[in-house]
């Protein structure tokens, strides 16, 4: 062998020695020196781990907190990085669930593409701060779980539940409806703002990437959370209530069945919205408790969950007669000086039709309101059907409508909670198929109770406020809503709750039906709501009721010039308008305007506080 040949048999030979010992060292470098690599040697997987945002809060029109988040914990599982064999007795008894639970919650159809080995979902949701704690210490024992932080909603006031609403678990509808949006385990409003305001309240998930060992041990963030995302809270919303007022309006209503609406005239925006009977809002917040609590308020026969201010459809009773006067004098048909005899009630061809509880001459519309006549409105209310003559009713009662949509009836108003409902009024359609065995024809006379509110005619809660409203704006209203505007600023409120709707009524022909208003709580129906302080202007409705007593119903405005509060009250099997109804209209207003119950009213207060009505209820809603 040539030394030129050895020569170069060395130099290959020392080129192999060399890249061996850099390897070896880079080797020992990375296994004893670099802590990185031995992360990502050591990890076995890496994890997804979702990042909830926290929700919106909500706030009332003074800056008083409505709903608030408290923290709990879910217990996520990736059911592919569970060691076989792990100590289920141990890992039950830590969380408190029963072997039985244990495997159902692991027990999922992985076929149907809602669920993966590989991808978290939850196993335990509501785990308690405790229960945390206590697994927290353990949880190197259990490869493939990872508690993650949620938040549940606080109420710090046990009113308004009918307003707020409440949050619950998504379901299977959901996760078609929403494809990508949220996931097995995710919370979303089911009713009140939280559902209405969902987009708003919710958030944004956020997501980080967990290296994780074999043995299911935090690595550290997978390549130093880059591909992290934060979550982004939700909007934090000021809504229009007056929690003080609703608290007290909801103290008036105990032991009675019915619904208290407020609004400020000039902006639409919702006061106080009292349902009765209601319940406390921390009941369904999302615990371990919570499904019995929910089952119990379902069984309840005086149906807390069903909101009276919006679902309910009620006759409005003499509530109607007023927007019946002004219809009548813009369509020219009636002389607001014009007068109506009432020898008790409606008289024709010598028969009363309908009755009227004794009261002074009506010699105009603004006397006819003060005592809310019957004869005096069922006339009224034949001259507008009779414009075109008495046997082409149907002209006329289609006129009639088309002022009673622009006043907000018949349909949702479109308010910002869910479930509202449009009320009834008869249309012309619906007599020719009640009297098609007359042959369609039909008359005033026949359909004459619907001039005092009676007959068919259907109104919500919030329908009859919205009308109070239109009355103290003299022919307008904004659409009535909870949303008042956003904490951080943020975007604007919806056009709906911003655009005034006129009426079509010209302002001239509203004093004669406000001042009969003001004297209705002077020396009409209603002198149980005078304020001397507060000129009120209001009108009663007694609503009959086939079941048992009739309804108590009171609407109206306060003060007299420049209307600070609408309202309307309902309360079931009460009586005569004057008694229930109208007492606790004022109390809301006095205790709105001036913060207190004046000394001489006292008594009113407590006689409406003390009032047990619940022994008449008889109907279901």
């Amino acid at each position: 062998m040539s030394d030129l040949f050895k020569g170069r048999q060395r130099v290959i030979q020392a080129i192999f020695i060399l890249a061996a010992i850099a390897l070896v060292g880079k080797a020992m470098h990375l296994q004893l020196f670099d802590e990185e690599f031995r992360k990502k040697a050591g990890a076995a997987a890496v994890v997804r781990a979702p990042q909830y945002p926290a929700r919106g809060l909500i706030y009332d029109r003074n800056g008083k907190l409505l709903i608030h988040n408290n923290p709990i914990y879910d217990l996520m599982v990736t059911y592919s990085q569970i060691k076989p064999g792990m100590d289920t007795s141990h890992f039950c008894q830590l969380l408190g669930i029963t072997p039985e639970y244990f495997k159902e919650n692991l027990t999922k159809d992985w076929r149907s593409g809602r669920f993966s080995k590989n991808v978290p979902f939850v196993f335990l949701s509501k785990v308690s701060a405790e229960t945390y704690a206590r697994f927290q210490e353990n949880m190197f024992d259990f490869p493939g779980f990872q508690m993650v932080l949620r938040s549940i909603r606080g109420y710090p006031h046990q009113n308004a539940a009918n307003v707020l609403g409440y949050i619950r678990e998504v379901d299977s509808r959901d996760l078609e409806k929403y494809p990508g949006l949220y996931a097995p385990g995710d919370y979303i409003g089911a009713s009140g703002l939280e559902a209405s305001y969902e987009t708003l309240l919710r958030g944004a998930k956020g997501v980080s990437y967990i290296l994780k060992d074999n043995l299911g041990r935090n690595m550290g963030p997978y390549k130093d959370g880059q591909l992290d995302s934060a979550a982004v809270s939700g909007a934090d919303l000021i809504t229009s209530l007056d929690i003080d007022l609703q608290a007290y309006g909801e103290l008036l209503m105990q032991n009675k069945i019915g619904g208290i609406i407020a609004i400020e005239p000039s902006t639409g925006e919702i006061l106080a919205m009292v349902t009765s009977v209601s319940y406390d809002p921390n009941l369904l917040t999302i615990t371990q408790k919570r499904g019995v609590a929910f089952a119990a308020l379902n069984r309840d026969p005086l149906k807390p969950l069903f909101d009276r201010t919006t679902m309910a459809q009620y006759p409005p009773g003499s509530v109607f007669k007023s927007i019946l006067g002004l219809i009548a004098t813009q369509e020219g048909v009636w002389n607001i000086n014009r007068g109506v005899g009432c020898g008790g009630g409606y008289v024709l061809n010598g028969q009363r039709l309908v009755g009227c509880h004794g009261h002074p001459y009506c010699s105009n519309l603004e006397m006819a309101i003060q005592h809310s006549c019957n004869a005096y409105f069922v006339t009224v209310y034949r001259e507008l059907i009779d414009k075109y003559g008495f046997y082409n009713p149907a002209k006329g009662l289609d006129e009639l409508n088309e002022y009673l949509v622009r006043f907000g009836l018949g349909a949702p108003l479109g308010i910002d909670l869910p479930g509202e409902r449009g009320g009834y009024y008869p249309t012309t359609a619906y007599y020719d198929k009640t009297y098609a065995n007359s042959g369609g024809k039909w008359n005033s006379v026949w359909i004459r109770s619907n001039g005092i509110g009676q007959g068919e005619h259907l109104m919500t809660n919030v329908q009859m406020a919205n009308l109070a409203a239109i009355i103290a704006n003299k022919g307008y209203y904004i659409t009535p809503h909870l949303l008042k505007g956003f904490k951080s600023g943020g975007s604007e409120i919806p056009e709906l709750y911003r655009e005034k709707k006129s009426v079509g009524i010209d302002a001239q022909h509203f004093p004669p039906v406000i001042n009969g208003m003001e004297k209705v709580t002077i020396s009409g129906t209603a002198r149980s709501a005078f304020i001397p302080h507060i000129p009120i202007c209001g009108k009663t409705g007694t609503a009959e009721n086939p079941h048992g007593k009739d309804h108590s119903v009171f609407f109206g405005f306060a003060p007299k010039e420049n209307p600070k509060i609408a309202f309307a009250v309902y309360v079931e099997n009460s009586g005569f308008g004057g008694t229930y109804a109208a007492p606790i209209a004022s109390l809301m207003v006095e205790k709105y305007l001036t913060d207190t119950i004046s000394a001489p009213r006292k008594f009113l207060e407590k006689r409406m506080l003390d009032a047990n009505l619940l022994q008449f209820q008889k109907t279901k809603p």
